[in-house]
């Protein structure tokens, strides 16, 4: 990970106003000095979330979530911290060169090429699908397949044009060599003779995008009733796009899919696009046949639970099934929804609508439930051999999950459907799970789910020491001089308070930007932007901060007196033990009657 040096993240920050990046997403509204609105954090009705454009920080008085543009970026789009301030980067136009090794200037021009070639040629296939004649053929499929042109805009469908050289034409036209646009897929070399032909002709084409809209590929339908064309064809495997990594739709759902904490998965484009302009936005569709493992890890990201939403013909089960182990793995927990024959989610809809569609969702049961249905279903449960497949199936599937507690449940859910004992089924389990070549693992957690410990909130007389000492640096000299940070037990606090009473090597006091930097959490970011939200002057500042000081050296010095008054009557002192906590404690007790004085002076 590149070490990202302080000036460069205040470049960043200073070329992007707080209020319109996230007046970009969310509907902000003029309250004073500052902003509110609506919090994307969390369900709200009155809007508790506020954004200080002053100090360019935003924080949520409902979730107390908080922080700067970086941390609203990295929350808000899912993003790790260095791939926030790429983005802001980006969005100024300011170069990001902080992860550039040999080699990786080149890689990058290769992308940014490919990328702004796959854009232009969305809009030439978007363009030939509204306008061409030729484009015809995919209009009347649209129209029959129920695609409103709302939908066709918002996923940038196209038509490829059914020629052998229209993409190799486009391409001599604007510029790109024949070598650039093999790269991307969309053109492929003769064998004989030399030249260029189109890889997607006669298409309904819909763009595949990254996590961040940009699109890297594309996905062609057949429209023709040719039984030897492939139904589907997809670009090949490029620098931008990796098929095993990429979800359709996530760049469209990732908000959806944070706020509802589970991704309904379908097996398409059209299914997908369906539930999406049905209102159901937590949907995507993996890139291929079956989810793969990096495709369950990039949605672990966003939520904690799937629901598979596959067709309901043959595949469909088959694809739902075959999910399962990098589900399983990745420690999502899986439900399936079961269409009913003959439909599909984009049918269903159609047929049924959106509330329905959703019910059926909410009422989807857990894999295994699902699967020993399957099982039973596909087996004949009266006869030995039926019943031998089912308890083998069954138990290899169940001990994926290496929960011993699921794998007696299952047991006896199985023992219960075949009419056999119980004990039986669970030795079976044990035992062929105990043979299983598949090792046992434990469903993985995260680090932040094992380590977080939600810390107490700090006393009011602490928390108000926080916000006065970021109203102005004329006190700070003074509070530096006469605080001392034992006085402090909010460990937040205690480190905010730290960092802000550190000048720097100029002289200078931080600022609330460069310590939001080196804070260590978001917890602690939380904490101090909630503490410097409101930003409004205080009146009798020092004033306030000489009360609050002495009530905290006071309570301070009281502990100290408590743990004394232990200490006299600790049993074997000496006298001269004696004497001398009773020294200390009048010592403490003329303090605290004491103004207060620089600690240096106190010693």
């Amino acid at each position: 990970m590149p070490v990202i040096p302080p000036d460069f993240l205040e470049k960043v920050r200073s070329s992007n106003d707080i209020v319109d990046v996230i007046g970009a997403v969310i509907p902000l509204k003029r309250a004073g000095a500052n902003f509110v609105g609506l919090c994307p954090f969390h369900k709200e009705k009155s809007p508790s979330f506020n954004v200080n454009p002053q100090r360019q920080i935003f924080h949520c008085f409902g979730c107390h979530k908080g922080g700067d543009i970086f941390t609203f970026t990295k929350e808000y789009e899912n993003l790790s911290f260095v791939e926030a301030v790429k983005r802001l980067a980006e969005r100024a136009r300011i170069p990001f060169e902080f992860d550039k090794t040999p080699g990786q200037e080149k890689q990058q021009f290769l992308k940014d090429t490919l990328l702004h070639i796959h854009e232009e040629i969305t809009q030439r296939w978007q363009q030939a699908l509204k306008n061409d004649a030729a484009g015809k053929i995919a209009r009347d499929y649209l129209v029959k397949r129920g695609v409103s042109p709302e939908a066709i805009a918002k996923f940038r469908i196209g038509y490829a044009p059914d020629a052998w050289d229209d993409t190799v034409n486009w391409a001599k036209h604007r510029g790109f060599s024949p070598e650039m646009i093999t790269s991307a897929g969309l053109i492929i070399p003769r064998e004989q003779g030399g030249g260029y032909y189109d890889r997607f002709r006669g298409r309904l084409m819909f763009p595949i995008c990254d996590e961040q809209g940009r699109v890297i590929g594309f996905s062609g339908r057949v429209l023709s009733g040719d039984e030897k064309t492939a139904k589907y064809v997809n670009s090949p495997e490029t620098p931008l796009f990796i098929k095993s990594k990429v979800i359709f739709g996530l760049d469209k759902a990732k908000r959806a899919l944070l706020d509802r904490q589970f991704a309904i998965i379908c097996e398409g484009q059209l299914d997908t696009i369906a539930c999406h302009m049905a209102g159901v936005q937590n949907v995507v569709a993996p890139q291929g046949t079956a989810l793969t493992g990096e495709q369950t890890r990039i949605l672990k990201r966003y939520v904690n639970e799937v629901v598979l939403c596959f067709d309901s013909d043959a595949a469909g089960q088959k694809a739902t099934i075959r999910a399962l182990d990098d589900l399983i793995s990745s420690g999502l927990a899986i439900r399936v929804a079961k269409i009913p024959a003959p439909h599909d989610p984009d049918s269903y809809l159609k047929a049924f609508g959106a509330e329905a569609f959703t019910s059926l969702v909410s009422q989807a049961e857990g894999f295994f439930d699902f699967y020993l249905n399957q099982l039973c279903a596909s087996h004949d449960i009266s006869t030995d051999i039926g019943q031998q497949t089912i308890v083998k199936l069954m138990a290899q599937a169940v001990q994926k999950t290496g929960d011993q507690t699921l794998i007696d449940k299952y047991a006896r859910k199985a023992a219960a459907r075949m009419g056999v004992l119980a004990t039986n089924a669970t030795k079976q389990f044990t035992k062929i799970a105990r043979l299983s070549q598949n090792p046992v693992r434990p469903t993985p957690e995260s680090e932040e789910t094992l380590h977080a410990e939600e810390s107490s909130p700090p006393s009011t007389m602490e928390y108000w020491l926080l916000k006065l000492i970021l109203v102005s640096d004329e006190p700070l000299e003074w509070v530096h001089t006469h605080l001392d940070l034992n006085w402090i037990h909010h460990p937040i606090v205690r480190t905010i308070l730290g960092l802000r009473l550190s000048p720097t090597e100029d002289g200078f006091w931080p600022l609330l930007p460069s310590i939001m930097d080196r804070l260590p959490d978001q917890q602690s970011r939380n904490l101090l932007s909630e503490a410097a939200s409101e930003g409004r002057s205080i009146p009798n500042l020092q004033q306030q901060l000489n009360d609050i000081l002495i009530k905290l050296r006071n309570a301070h010095l009281d502990a100290q007196l408590s743990t004394m008054k232990a200490a006299i009557e600790t049993p074997g002192l000496s006298q001269d033990q004696q004497l001398q906590i009773l020294r200390d404690q009048n010592r403490l007790r003329s303090m605290k009657k004491s103004p207060l004085v620089p600690i240096s002076d106190e010693s």
